[in-house]
Protein backbone atom coordinates (compact mmCIF):
# COMPACT_ATOMS: atom_id res chain seq x y z
CA UNK A 1 0.00 0.00 0.00
CA UNK A 2 2.86 2.52 1.14
CA UNK A 3 4.66 1.78 -2.34
CA UNK A 4 1.04 2.45 -4.38
CA UNK A 5 1.29 6.06 -2.21
CA UNK A 6 4.71 7.09 -3.01
CA UNK A 7 4.32 6.47 -6.61
CA UNK A 8 1.10 8.34 -6.33
CA UNK A 9 3.29 11.28 -4.85
CA UNK A 10 5.71 11.46 -6.92
CA UNK A 11 3.46 11.65 -10.05
CA UNK A 12 1.47 14.41 -8.97
CA UNK A 13 4.72 16.24 -8.09
CA UNK A 14 5.97 15.83 -11.50
CA UNK A 15 2.87 17.35 -12.85
CA UNK A 16 2.76 20.32 -10.49
CA UNK A 17 6.65 20.76 -11.97
CA UNK A 18 5.59 20.27 -15.52
CA UNK A 19 2.39 22.48 -15.38
CA UNK A 20 4.27 25.57 -13.96
CA UNK A 21 6.82 25.39 -16.33
CA UNK A 22 5.10 24.84 -19.47
CA UNK A 23 3.01 28.09 -18.21
CA UNK A 24 6.51 29.93 -17.62
CA UNK A 25 7.41 28.44 -21.42
CA UNK A 26 3.78 29.75 -23.38
CA UNK A 27 3.92 33.27 -21.70
CA UNK A 28 8.06 33.59 -22.52
CA UNK A 29 7.17 32.84 -26.11
CA UNK A 30 4.17 35.01 -26.34
CA UNK A 31 6.40 37.64 -25.14
CA UNK A 32 9.81 37.56 -27.56
CA UNK A 33 7.24 36.07 -30.81
CA UNK A 34 5.39 38.15 -32.92
CA UNK A 35 3.17 34.73 -34.05
CA UNK A 36 2.47 34.40 -30.36
CA UNK A 37 2.00 30.42 -28.73
CA UNK A 38 1.30 27.82 -30.56
CA UNK A 39 -1.42 26.90 -27.98
CA UNK A 40 -4.53 24.65 -28.60
CA UNK A 41 -7.43 26.67 -30.71
CA UNK A 42 -10.51 26.50 -28.55
CA UNK A 43 -14.25 27.74 -27.87
CA UNK A 44 -13.57 32.00 -26.57
CA UNK A 45 -16.24 32.57 -24.31
CA UNK A 46 -18.06 35.37 -26.71
CA UNK A 47 -18.50 32.06 -29.22
CA UNK A 48 -22.34 31.04 -28.22
CA UNK A 49 -24.01 27.43 -28.70
CA UNK A 50 -27.30 27.37 -29.99
CA UNK A 51 -30.51 27.68 -27.77
CA UNK A 52 -28.95 28.83 -25.00
CA UNK A 53 -29.62 31.90 -22.94
CA UNK A 54 -27.57 35.13 -24.07
CA UNK A 55 -27.74 36.84 -20.43
CA UNK A 56 -26.33 33.17 -19.02
CA UNK A 57 -23.72 32.75 -21.74
CA UNK A 58 -22.54 36.58 -21.14
CA UNK A 59 -21.85 35.63 -18.00
CA UNK A 60 -20.07 32.29 -17.94
CA UNK A 61 -16.28 31.29 -19.33
CA UNK A 62 -17.06 27.65 -20.54
CA UNK A 63 -18.86 26.98 -23.79
CA UNK A 64 -21.31 24.05 -24.14
CA UNK A 65 -18.89 22.23 -25.77
CA UNK A 66 -16.55 22.76 -22.81
CA UNK A 67 -19.31 21.59 -20.05
CA UNK A 68 -19.92 18.26 -22.18
CA UNK A 69 -16.19 18.08 -22.06
CA UNK A 70 -15.80 18.24 -18.47
CA UNK A 71 -19.02 16.04 -17.77
CA UNK A 72 -17.60 13.20 -20.30
CA UNK A 73 -14.56 13.48 -17.98
CA UNK A 74 -16.16 13.15 -15.14
CA UNK A 75 -17.76 10.39 -16.21
CA UNK A 76 -14.27 8.69 -17.61
CA UNK A 77 -12.55 9.70 -14.40
CA UNK A 78 -15.75 7.69 -11.91
CA UNK A 79 -15.56 4.94 -14.80
CA UNK A 80 -11.65 4.40 -13.88
CA UNK A 81 -12.02 4.67 -10.22
CA UNK A 82 -14.85 1.54 -10.33
CA UNK A 83 -12.40 -0.19 -12.50
CA UNK A 84 -9.25 0.12 -10.38
CA UNK A 85 -11.23 -0.75 -7.49
CA UNK A 86 -11.51 -3.97 -9.27
CA UNK A 87 -8.47 -4.18 -10.37
CA UNK A 88 -5.44 -2.55 -8.62
CA UNK A 89 -2.82 -3.30 -11.02
CA UNK A 90 -4.44 -0.55 -13.21
CA UNK A 91 -3.45 2.47 -11.06
CA UNK A 92 -0.66 3.63 -12.53
CA UNK A 93 -2.58 3.77 -16.27
CA UNK A 94 -5.46 5.28 -13.75
CA UNK A 95 -3.47 7.85 -12.27
CA UNK A 96 -1.60 9.06 -15.86
CA UNK A 97 -4.84 9.44 -17.07
CA UNK A 98 -6.12 11.23 -14.24
CA UNK A 99 -3.19 13.75 -14.78
CA UNK A 100 -3.32 14.74 -18.27
CA UNK A 101 -7.77 15.36 -17.77
CA UNK A 102 -7.12 17.78 -14.80
CA UNK A 103 -4.39 19.48 -16.93
CA UNK A 104 -6.50 22.91 -17.71
CA UNK A 105 -6.08 23.94 -21.72
CA UNK A 106 -4.50 26.95 -22.38
CA UNK A 107 -6.72 28.61 -24.52
CA UNK A 108 -4.29 32.08 -25.27
CA UNK A 109 -4.66 34.84 -23.76
CA UNK A 110 -5.95 38.19 -26.46
CA UNK A 111 -2.74 40.48 -26.58
CA UNK A 112 -4.03 43.79 -27.30
CA UNK A 113 -0.46 44.97 -28.82
CA UNK A 114 0.19 42.23 -30.90
CA UNK A 115 1.54 43.39 -34.51
CA UNK A 116 2.60 40.76 -36.94
CA UNK A 117 4.00 41.15 -40.35
CA UNK A 118 4.03 38.38 -42.99
CA UNK A 119 5.95 39.25 -46.67
CA UNK A 120 3.56 37.97 -49.39
CA UNK A 121 7.07 36.02 -50.83
CA UNK A 122 6.86 33.77 -48.35
CA UNK A 123 3.24 32.96 -48.38
CA UNK A 124 1.67 29.97 -50.32
CA UNK A 125 0.91 30.39 -53.67
CA UNK A 126 -0.66 28.34 -56.38
CA UNK A 127 -1.73 28.88 -59.99
CA UNK A 128 -0.06 31.75 -62.04
CA UNK A 129 0.94 33.55 -58.71
CA UNK A 130 4.77 34.38 -58.69
CA UNK A 131 7.28 36.85 -57.02
CA UNK A 132 8.64 39.61 -58.37
CA UNK A 133 10.31 42.88 -57.70
CA UNK A 134 10.77 45.09 -60.69
CA UNK A 135 8.15 47.90 -59.58
CA UNK A 136 9.54 49.77 -56.72
CA UNK A 137 8.39 50.73 -52.88
CA UNK A 138 7.52 47.15 -51.64
CA UNK A 139 9.55 45.75 -48.76
CA UNK A 140 11.13 42.38 -48.20
CA UNK A 141 12.70 40.51 -50.74
CA UNK A 142 9.85 40.99 -53.82
CA UNK A 143 6.13 41.21 -53.59
CA UNK A 144 3.53 38.75 -55.66
CA UNK A 145 1.67 39.10 -58.71
CA UNK A 146 -0.32 36.93 -61.08
CA UNK A 147 -3.79 37.07 -59.24
CA UNK A 148 -5.73 36.48 -62.88
CA UNK A 149 -7.63 33.26 -62.30
CA UNK A 150 -9.98 30.93 -60.09
CA UNK A 151 -6.74 29.11 -59.86
CA UNK A 152 -4.21 31.48 -58.63
CA UNK A 153 -4.53 31.94 -54.72
CA UNK A 154 -2.42 33.45 -52.27
CA UNK A 155 -2.56 31.83 -48.58
CA UNK A 156 -0.85 33.12 -45.30
CA UNK A 157 -0.23 30.80 -42.08
CA UNK A 158 -1.12 32.76 -39.20
CA UNK A 159 -0.51 32.29 -35.34
CA UNK A 160 -1.81 34.38 -33.05
CA UNK A 161 -2.13 34.48 -29.05
CA UNK A 162 -5.49 34.50 -28.26
CA UNK A 163 -9.08 34.58 -30.31
CA UNK A 164 -10.59 37.67 -30.89
CA UNK A 165 -10.46 40.87 -33.00
CA UNK A 166 -7.86 41.88 -35.55
CA UNK A 167 -6.78 43.82 -38.26
CA UNK A 168 -5.77 42.62 -41.24
CA UNK A 169 -3.98 45.11 -43.49
CA UNK A 170 -3.17 43.42 -47.18
CA UNK A 171 -0.70 46.06 -48.46
CA UNK A 172 -0.90 46.11 -52.17
CA UNK A 173 -0.83 48.26 -55.51
CA UNK A 174 -3.56 48.01 -58.35
CA UNK A 175 -2.82 47.25 -62.18
CA UNK A 176 -4.76 50.34 -62.87
CA UNK A 177 -8.28 51.35 -61.25
CA UNK A 178 -10.00 49.53 -58.86
CA UNK A 179 -9.67 46.41 -57.87
CA UNK A 180 -10.71 43.95 -54.96
CA UNK A 181 -10.31 40.38 -54.12
CA UNK A 182 -11.93 38.14 -52.13
CA UNK A 183 -10.21 37.53 -48.27
CA UNK A 184 -11.18 33.65 -46.61
CA UNK A 185 -10.30 32.59 -42.84
CA UNK A 186 -10.10 29.08 -42.82
CA UNK A 187 -12.35 28.44 -46.06
CA UNK A 188 -14.91 31.27 -44.93
CA UNK A 189 -15.61 34.68 -46.93
CA UNK A 190 -14.86 37.01 -44.38
CA UNK A 191 -14.68 40.39 -46.56
CA UNK A 192 -12.68 42.37 -49.80
CA UNK A 193 -9.37 43.31 -50.33
CA UNK A 194 -9.78 47.24 -52.05
CA UNK A 195 -6.98 48.55 -53.48
CA UNK A 196 -6.93 52.00 -56.41
CA UNK A 197 -3.68 53.21 -56.00
CA UNK A 198 -1.04 52.38 -57.91
CA UNK A 199 1.52 52.47 -55.30
CA UNK A 200 2.10 50.03 -52.28
CA UNK A 201 -0.97 51.25 -49.74
CA UNK A 202 -3.14 49.93 -47.32
CA UNK A 203 -5.94 48.01 -47.45
CA UNK A 204 -7.42 46.97 -44.54
CA UNK A 205 -9.96 44.59 -43.31
CA UNK A 206 -11.01 45.76 -39.46
CA UNK A 207 -11.68 43.11 -36.67
CA UNK A 208 -11.51 39.56 -38.33
CA UNK A 209 -11.91 37.57 -35.66
CA UNK A 210 -9.30 35.26 -35.36
CA UNK A 211 -8.97 32.03 -32.87
CA UNK A 212 -6.37 30.93 -30.93
CA UNK A 213 -3.26 29.26 -32.67
CA UNK A 214 -3.00 28.66 -36.93
CA UNK A 215 -5.86 30.77 -38.39
CA UNK A 216 -5.32 29.72 -42.97
CA UNK A 217 -5.56 33.55 -44.72
CA UNK A 218 -6.11 33.54 -48.32
CA UNK A 219 -6.63 35.70 -51.23
CA UNK A 220 -8.85 34.68 -54.33
CA UNK A 221 -9.40 36.58 -57.07
CA UNK A 222 -12.53 38.85 -57.30
CA UNK A 223 -11.01 41.21 -59.77
CA UNK A 224 -7.69 40.11 -59.24
CA UNK A 225 -4.89 42.27 -61.16
CA UNK A 226 -2.57 43.62 -58.03
CA UNK A 227 0.59 43.48 -56.47
CA UNK A 228 0.84 42.21 -53.00
CA UNK A 229 3.77 43.19 -50.77
CA UNK A 230 2.49 41.80 -47.48
CA UNK A 231 -0.11 41.07 -45.06
CA UNK A 232 0.46 42.91 -41.77
CA UNK A 233 -1.74 41.22 -38.94
CA UNK A 234 -2.17 43.56 -35.73
CA UNK A 235 -4.92 43.36 -32.55
CA UNK A 236 -8.29 45.48 -33.26
CA UNK A 237 -8.70 45.74 -29.47
CA UNK A 238 -11.77 46.21 -27.32
CA UNK A 239 -15.45 46.52 -29.19
CA UNK A 240 -16.63 49.98 -29.42
CA UNK A 241 -20.12 49.90 -28.57
CA UNK A 242 -20.83 53.62 -29.12
CA UNK A 243 -21.09 52.88 -32.69
CA UNK A 244 -24.93 51.76 -32.15
CA UNK A 245 -25.66 55.06 -30.25
CA UNK A 246 -27.55 56.43 -33.47
CA UNK A 247 -30.01 59.69 -33.70
CA UNK A 248 -33.50 58.34 -34.56
CA UNK A 249 -34.87 61.77 -35.72
CA UNK A 250 -35.64 61.48 -39.92
CA UNK A 251 -33.86 63.28 -41.98
CA UNK A 252 -37.12 64.41 -43.54
CA UNK A 253 -38.33 66.77 -40.90
CA UNK A 254 -42.35 66.51 -41.77
CA UNK A 255 -41.87 62.77 -41.48
CA UNK A 256 -45.27 61.06 -40.97
CA UNK A 257 -45.54 59.80 -37.11
CA UNK A 258 -45.36 56.13 -37.85
CA UNK A 259 -42.24 56.59 -40.05
CA UNK A 260 -41.17 58.04 -36.81
CA UNK A 261 -41.87 55.74 -34.69
CA UNK A 262 -40.73 53.14 -36.73
CA UNK A 263 -37.35 54.71 -37.34
CA UNK A 264 -37.34 55.19 -33.47
CA UNK A 265 -37.98 51.09 -32.82
CA UNK A 266 -34.98 50.70 -35.31
CA UNK A 267 -32.50 53.14 -34.04
CA UNK A 268 -33.73 51.72 -30.37
CA UNK A 269 -33.06 47.59 -31.21
CA UNK A 270 -29.57 48.88 -33.24
CA UNK A 271 -26.74 46.99 -31.30
CA UNK A 272 -29.66 44.83 -28.83
CA UNK A 273 -30.98 42.95 -31.37
CA UNK A 274 -31.07 41.47 -35.19
CA UNK A 275 -34.42 42.14 -37.27
CA UNK A 276 -35.09 39.45 -39.73
CA UNK A 277 -36.32 40.38 -43.28
CA UNK A 278 -36.68 38.70 -46.08
CA UNK A 279 -37.81 39.68 -49.92
CA UNK A 280 -40.53 38.35 -51.36
CA UNK A 281 -42.73 38.99 -54.41
CA UNK A 282 -45.93 37.12 -53.79
CA UNK A 283 -45.84 38.52 -49.83
CA UNK A 284 -46.36 37.08 -46.76
CA UNK A 285 -48.29 33.96 -48.55
CA UNK A 286 -45.52 33.70 -50.85
CA UNK A 287 -43.31 30.80 -51.15
CA UNK A 288 -40.44 32.35 -49.45
CA UNK A 289 -42.27 33.42 -45.63
CA UNK A 290 -44.23 29.74 -46.26
CA UNK A 291 -41.18 27.87 -46.67
CA UNK A 292 -39.47 30.03 -43.34
CA UNK A 293 -42.57 29.46 -41.52
CA UNK A 294 -42.97 25.59 -42.17
CA UNK A 295 -38.88 24.93 -41.06
CA UNK A 296 -39.34 27.19 -38.02
CA UNK A 297 -43.10 28.07 -36.87
CA UNK A 298 -41.86 31.72 -37.28
CA UNK A 299 -42.60 34.82 -40.25
CA UNK A 300 -39.53 36.99 -40.60
CA UNK A 301 -40.81 40.47 -39.48
CA UNK A 302 -39.77 42.47 -42.53
CA UNK A 303 -41.07 41.82 -45.89
CA UNK A 304 -39.19 43.30 -49.24
CA UNK A 305 -40.61 44.24 -52.18
CA UNK A 306 -39.76 45.69 -55.27
CA UNK A 307 -41.79 48.98 -57.63
CA UNK A 308 -40.29 47.24 -60.55
CA UNK A 309 -43.41 46.20 -62.43
CA UNK A 310 -44.97 49.84 -61.81
CA UNK A 311 -41.90 51.75 -64.07
CA UNK A 312 -43.74 53.10 -66.86
CA UNK A 313 -41.69 51.34 -69.74
CA UNK A 314 -43.12 47.54 -68.09
CA UNK A 315 -46.45 48.33 -67.77
CA UNK A 316 -46.08 50.03 -71.80
CA UNK A 317 -45.34 46.29 -72.72
CA UNK A 318 -48.15 44.32 -70.19
CA UNK A 319 -46.34 44.60 -66.27
CA UNK A 320 -49.08 45.04 -63.65
CA UNK A 321 -47.74 45.25 -59.61
CA UNK A 322 -49.56 43.98 -56.51
CA UNK A 323 -46.47 44.66 -54.41
CA UNK A 324 -48.44 47.70 -52.99
CA UNK A 325 -50.91 45.74 -52.03
CA UNK A 326 -48.77 43.02 -50.23
CA UNK A 327 -47.07 45.97 -48.23
CA UNK A 328 -50.91 47.13 -46.97
CA UNK A 329 -51.19 43.39 -46.01
CA UNK A 330 -47.83 43.17 -44.07
CA UNK A 331 -48.50 46.14 -42.34
CA UNK A 332 -51.84 45.28 -41.12
CA UNK A 333 -50.32 42.43 -39.73
CA UNK A 334 -48.07 44.14 -37.88
CA UNK A 335 -44.86 43.77 -40.10
CA UNK A 336 -41.99 46.09 -41.40
CA UNK A 337 -41.67 46.77 -45.28
CA UNK A 338 -38.72 47.59 -47.39
CA UNK A 339 -38.99 48.48 -51.30
CA UNK A 340 -36.45 48.42 -53.72
CA UNK A 341 -37.09 49.73 -57.32
CA UNK A 342 -35.30 47.63 -60.06
CA UNK A 343 -36.20 51.21 -62.38
CA UNK A 344 -36.39 50.01 -65.98
CA UNK A 345 -34.90 52.47 -68.12
CA UNK A 346 -37.77 54.92 -70.28
CA UNK A 347 -38.82 52.84 -73.56
CA UNK A 348 -36.46 54.81 -76.02
CA UNK A 349 -33.44 53.64 -74.13
CA UNK A 350 -34.16 50.14 -74.17
CA UNK A 351 -32.36 48.26 -77.16
CA UNK A 352 -35.19 45.15 -76.64
CA UNK A 353 -33.62 42.89 -78.25
CA UNK A 354 -33.02 39.17 -78.35
CA UNK A 355 -30.11 39.20 -76.10
CA UNK A 356 -31.19 42.26 -74.38
CA UNK A 357 -35.18 42.20 -74.15
CA UNK A 358 -36.91 45.16 -72.47
CA UNK A 359 -37.80 42.93 -68.94
CA UNK A 360 -33.65 43.64 -68.74
CA UNK A 361 -34.34 47.19 -69.00
CA UNK A 362 -32.51 48.24 -65.52
CA UNK A 363 -28.85 46.63 -66.47
CA UNK A 364 -26.73 48.68 -68.15
CA UNK A 365 -26.10 46.16 -70.87
CA UNK A 366 -29.72 46.23 -71.82
CA UNK A 367 -30.18 49.96 -72.53
CA UNK A 368 -28.21 53.13 -73.98
CA UNK A 369 -29.17 55.66 -71.18
CA UNK A 370 -26.53 58.08 -70.24
CA UNK A 371 -27.10 59.34 -66.58
CA UNK A 372 -24.62 61.86 -67.08
CA UNK A 373 -26.18 64.13 -70.16
CA UNK A 374 -29.16 63.82 -68.72
CA UNK A 375 -28.34 65.46 -65.36
CA UNK A 376 -25.77 67.73 -67.22
CA UNK A 377 -29.06 68.60 -69.49
CA UNK A 378 -27.95 67.61 -72.95
CA UNK A 379 -30.84 65.52 -72.71
CA UNK A 380 -34.10 66.89 -72.33
CA UNK A 381 -36.29 64.22 -73.15
CA UNK A 382 -34.38 62.13 -71.02
CA UNK A 383 -34.93 64.06 -67.83
CA UNK A 384 -38.56 64.37 -69.13
CA UNK A 385 -38.64 60.92 -69.21
CA UNK A 386 -36.81 60.67 -65.61
CA UNK A 387 -39.52 62.86 -63.94
CA UNK A 388 -42.17 60.96 -65.48
CA UNK A 389 -41.25 57.91 -64.34
CA UNK A 390 -40.78 59.14 -60.39
CA UNK A 391 -44.07 60.73 -60.42
CA UNK A 392 -45.60 57.36 -61.53
CA UNK A 393 -43.81 55.33 -58.20
CA UNK A 394 -44.81 58.42 -56.43
CA UNK A 395 -48.24 57.57 -56.79
CA UNK A 396 -47.88 54.36 -55.36
CA UNK A 397 -46.49 56.09 -52.42
CA UNK A 398 -48.98 57.91 -52.21
CA UNK A 399 -51.27 55.24 -51.62
CA UNK A 400 -49.16 54.01 -48.81
CA UNK A 401 -48.83 56.81 -47.09
CA UNK A 402 -52.52 57.10 -47.02
CA UNK A 403 -53.17 53.73 -45.60
CA UNK A 404 -50.36 54.92 -43.80
CA UNK A 405 -47.70 52.59 -44.06
CA UNK A 406 -44.05 53.33 -43.53
CA UNK A 407 -41.12 52.19 -45.89
CA UNK A 408 -37.88 51.47 -45.69
CA UNK A 409 -37.36 53.04 -49.00
CA UNK A 410 -34.35 51.72 -51.00
CA UNK A 411 -33.59 53.21 -54.02
CA UNK A 412 -30.90 53.42 -56.68
CA UNK A 413 -29.23 50.77 -55.38
CA UNK A 414 -25.87 48.73 -55.78
CA UNK A 415 -24.76 51.95 -58.19
CA UNK A 416 -20.92 51.61 -57.62
CA UNK A 417 -21.23 48.13 -59.15
CA UNK A 418 -22.01 49.74 -62.45
CA UNK A 419 -24.24 46.93 -63.65
CA UNK A 420 -27.57 49.00 -63.24
CA UNK A 421 -27.93 52.00 -65.68
CA UNK A 422 -28.05 54.88 -62.67
CA UNK A 423 -24.50 53.62 -61.92
CA UNK A 424 -23.01 53.94 -65.20
CA UNK A 425 -22.32 57.08 -65.21
CA UNK A 426 -19.67 57.49 -62.16
CA UNK A 427 -20.66 58.74 -58.93
CA UNK A 428 -21.87 62.47 -59.58
CA UNK A 429 -24.90 61.62 -61.71
CA UNK A 430 -26.04 58.99 -59.79
CA UNK A 431 -25.69 61.90 -56.48
CA UNK A 432 -27.25 63.98 -58.50
CA UNK A 433 -29.99 61.61 -59.38
CA UNK A 434 -30.38 60.94 -55.91
CA UNK A 435 -30.83 63.89 -55.10
CA UNK A 436 -33.51 65.19 -57.36
CA UNK A 437 -35.15 62.08 -56.14
CA UNK A 438 -35.78 62.84 -52.44
CA UNK A 439 -36.94 66.59 -53.38
CA UNK A 440 -39.70 65.00 -55.99
CA UNK A 441 -41.07 62.78 -53.70
CA UNK A 442 -40.31 65.08 -50.57
CA UNK A 443 -41.01 68.14 -51.49
CA UNK A 444 -42.99 68.29 -54.73
CA UNK A 445 -45.56 65.26 -53.65
CA UNK A 446 -45.69 65.76 -50.16
CA UNK A 447 -44.58 62.12 -49.52
CA UNK A 448 -43.48 61.63 -45.91
CA UNK A 449 -43.62 58.41 -45.21
CA UNK A 450 -40.26 57.01 -45.93
CA UNK A 451 -37.16 56.59 -44.41
CA UNK A 452 -34.36 56.64 -46.56
CA UNK A 453 -32.25 53.64 -47.31
CA UNK A 454 -28.91 54.43 -49.04
CA UNK A 455 -27.14 51.40 -50.70
CA UNK A 456 -24.39 52.79 -53.07
CA UNK A 457 -21.73 50.31 -52.04
CA UNK A 458 -19.17 52.78 -52.00
CA UNK A 459 -18.45 56.01 -50.05
CA UNK A 460 -17.65 57.90 -53.56
CA UNK A 461 -21.42 57.35 -54.16
CA UNK A 462 -22.89 59.05 -50.94
CA UNK A 463 -25.76 61.95 -51.37
CA UNK A 464 -25.00 63.48 -48.22
CA UNK A 465 -26.27 62.70 -44.41
CA UNK A 466 -29.19 64.91 -44.88
CA UNK A 467 -30.61 62.59 -47.85
CA UNK A 468 -29.89 59.35 -45.34
CA UNK A 469 -31.49 57.91 -42.46
CA UNK A 470 -29.82 54.27 -42.98
CA UNK A 471 -26.34 52.94 -44.18
CA UNK A 472 -27.00 49.70 -46.13
CA UNK A 473 -24.85 47.39 -48.48
CA UNK A 474 -25.52 43.84 -50.09
CA UNK A 475 -23.45 41.05 -49.43
CA UNK A 476 -23.48 37.73 -51.23
CA UNK A 477 -20.45 35.73 -50.09
CA UNK A 478 -21.33 32.39 -51.67
CA UNK A 479 -23.00 29.22 -49.97
CA UNK A 480 -23.32 28.39 -46.86
CA UNK A 481 -20.65 31.07 -45.28
CA UNK A 482 -22.04 32.17 -42.32
CA UNK A 483 -19.65 34.79 -40.98
CA UNK A 484 -21.48 38.19 -40.64
CA UNK A 485 -19.08 40.08 -42.98
CA UNK A 486 -17.51 42.26 -40.01
CA UNK A 487 -14.99 44.10 -42.43
CA UNK A 488 -18.33 45.29 -44.87
CA UNK A 489 -19.74 46.39 -41.75
CA UNK A 490 -17.11 48.16 -39.95
CA UNK A 491 -16.15 49.97 -43.42
CA UNK A 492 -20.05 51.55 -43.01
CA UNK A 493 -19.40 52.24 -39.55
CA UNK A 494 -16.34 54.71 -40.51
CA UNK A 495 -18.16 55.72 -43.69
CA UNK A 496 -20.82 57.37 -40.94
CA UNK A 497 -17.92 59.19 -39.06
CA UNK A 498 -19.36 61.09 -36.09
CA UNK A 499 -23.18 61.68 -38.09
CA UNK A 500 -23.80 58.04 -36.94
CA UNK A 501 -26.34 56.12 -39.40
CA UNK A 502 -27.88 52.66 -38.75
CA UNK A 503 -26.11 50.43 -40.84
CA UNK A 504 -28.18 47.51 -42.29
CA UNK A 505 -27.38 44.30 -44.46
CA UNK A 506 -30.35 45.56 -47.10
CA UNK A 507 -29.71 42.23 -48.89
CA UNK A 508 -27.83 39.03 -48.61
CA UNK A 509 -27.47 35.48 -49.72
CA UNK A 510 -26.92 33.53 -47.08
CA UNK A 511 -27.99 34.99 -43.88
CA UNK A 512 -25.62 34.81 -41.34
CA UNK A 513 -25.37 33.04 -37.47
CA UNK A 514 -26.21 35.73 -35.22
CA UNK A 515 -23.85 35.01 -32.44
CA UNK A 516 -21.07 35.02 -35.12
CA UNK A 517 -22.53 38.72 -35.31
CA UNK A 518 -22.51 39.54 -31.38
CA UNK A 519 -19.42 37.86 -31.09
CA UNK A 520 -17.85 39.83 -33.86
CA UNK A 521 -19.49 43.45 -32.76
CA UNK A 522 -20.62 43.42 -36.53
CA UNK A 523 -24.82 43.56 -35.43
CA UNK A 524 -26.93 44.82 -38.56
CA UNK A 525 -29.99 46.51 -37.77
CA UNK A 526 -31.31 44.21 -40.28
CA UNK A 527 -30.94 41.65 -42.88
CA UNK A 528 -32.69 41.08 -46.58
CA UNK A 529 -32.62 37.82 -47.75
CA UNK A 530 -33.13 37.82 -51.68
CA UNK A 531 -35.97 35.89 -53.06
CA UNK A 532 -35.93 32.69 -55.18
CA UNK A 533 -33.02 30.48 -55.04
CA UNK A 534 -31.77 31.91 -52.54
CA UNK A 535 -34.28 30.64 -50.02
CA UNK A 536 -36.87 27.97 -52.01
CA UNK A 537 -35.75 25.67 -54.23
CA UNK A 538 -37.63 26.46 -57.71
CA UNK A 539 -40.34 28.36 -56.42
CA UNK A 540 -42.23 25.62 -54.08
CA UNK A 541 -43.00 25.62 -50.11
CA UNK A 542 -39.64 23.54 -50.15
CA UNK A 543 -36.29 25.29 -48.85
CA UNK A 544 -33.36 24.84 -51.47
CA UNK A 545 -30.63 24.78 -48.55
CA UNK A 546 -28.01 25.95 -51.41
CA UNK A 547 -27.48 28.89 -49.46
CA UNK A 548 -28.60 28.13 -45.72
CA UNK A 549 -29.47 24.94 -44.50
CA UNK A 550 -32.45 24.24 -42.80
CA UNK A 551 -30.45 23.83 -39.27
CA UNK A 552 -28.83 27.47 -39.90
CA UNK A 553 -32.34 28.99 -40.89
CA UNK A 554 -33.78 27.24 -37.30
CA UNK A 555 -30.96 29.03 -35.42
CA UNK A 556 -31.72 32.26 -36.54
CA UNK A 557 -35.29 32.43 -36.73
CA UNK A 558 -35.19 30.95 -32.94
CA UNK A 559 -32.54 33.02 -31.68
CA UNK A 560 -33.15 35.13 -28.80
CA UNK A 561 -31.40 38.09 -30.36
CA UNK A 562 -33.38 37.87 -34.04
CA UNK A 563 -36.56 39.66 -34.07
CA UNK A 564 -39.58 38.07 -36.27
CA UNK A 565 -43.12 39.01 -36.60
CA UNK A 566 -44.31 37.30 -33.68
CA UNK A 567 -41.99 39.31 -31.54
CA UNK A 568 -42.29 42.85 -32.77
CA UNK A 569 -43.95 45.62 -30.93
CA UNK A 570 -46.98 47.17 -31.86
CA UNK A 571 -45.27 49.92 -34.08
CA UNK A 572 -48.54 52.24 -34.31
CA UNK A 573 -47.89 53.27 -30.70
CA UNK A 574 -44.30 52.37 -30.17
CA UNK A 575 -42.81 54.68 -28.38
CA UNK A 576 -45.75 56.17 -26.26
Amino acid sequence: MSKRIWKLMFVLLMSTIFLFGCKDKVNDKEASSGNGGQTKVVENEDTKEKNTDTKEKKDTKESNNDGKENTDTNEKKQDTKDNDEEDPSNLDKTIEEASAQETPVDDGEYDPNFELIMEAEEAEMTGKVRVESTKGGFTGSGYLVGIEGNEDTVSFRVTVPGSGAYDLNFRSASYGGYKENNILINGEMVGSAKVEESEFTDSILKRIYLTTGENLITMTKSWGWIYLDSLIITASGPADKSIYDVSSVPVNPNATDRTKRLLKYLADMYGEAIISGQYGDRGIDGPEFKAIYNATGKYPAMLGLDFIEYTPSRVAFGSTGKDVEYAIDFDQAGGIVTFAWHWNAPEPYLYNSKDNPWWKGFYTTATNINLKKIMDGEDKEGYDLLIRDIDAIAKELKILQEADVPILWRPLHEASGGWFWWGASGPEPYIQLYRLLYDRLTNHHGIHNLIWVWNGQHQDWYPGDEYVDIVGTDIYPGERVYTPQAAKFNELVEWNGENKKIVALTENGCIFDPDLAFRDNAIWSYFGTWEGEFLTLNGTYTLSEKYTETSMLKKVFTHDKVITLDELPDLKTYGD
